[in-house]
């Protein structure tokens, strides 16, 4: 997995691209927001659209990550969520748990 970020108007954007799976992905993300957290930034939007594959592993990493942002006082949203990804936190009740947007306009104003 990769990650690049970038900043709007206060809130981190973190591109994901490439697979969130046990093992290579799941770490780099845990790195990718602990990082973003130790620099102060606590408005965290997660561009998934570069997501290919993502496992169980990778969807505990995320609810983790969530969690991790949340008790530090911030807030962890995501942005393009692929379809099977969507189906996946549709199916796992974890769409009730992220706010999720297709316009990154509207989720930076969110914050």
């Amino acid at each position: 997995m990769k990650a690049s970020s970038r900043e709007v108007n206060g809130v981190e954007i973190v591109k994901l691209d490439g697979k969130i799976t046990i093992g290579a992905g799941d770490q780099q993300l845990r790195e990718v927001i602990g990082n973003a957290l130790n620099a102060g930034k606590v408005n965290l939007l997660l561009d998934m659209s570069g997501v290919t594959t993502i496992d169980s592993s990778g969807i505990g990493e995320l609810v983790g990550s969530f969690t991790t942002v949340t008790n530090r006082g911030g807030k962890l949203k995501l942005l393009h969520l692929p379809a099977k990804l969507n189906e996946l936190l549709h199916v796992t009740q974890l769409i009730t748990v992220f706010e999720v947007y297709e316009d990154e306009a509207e989720a930076v104003k969110s914050f």
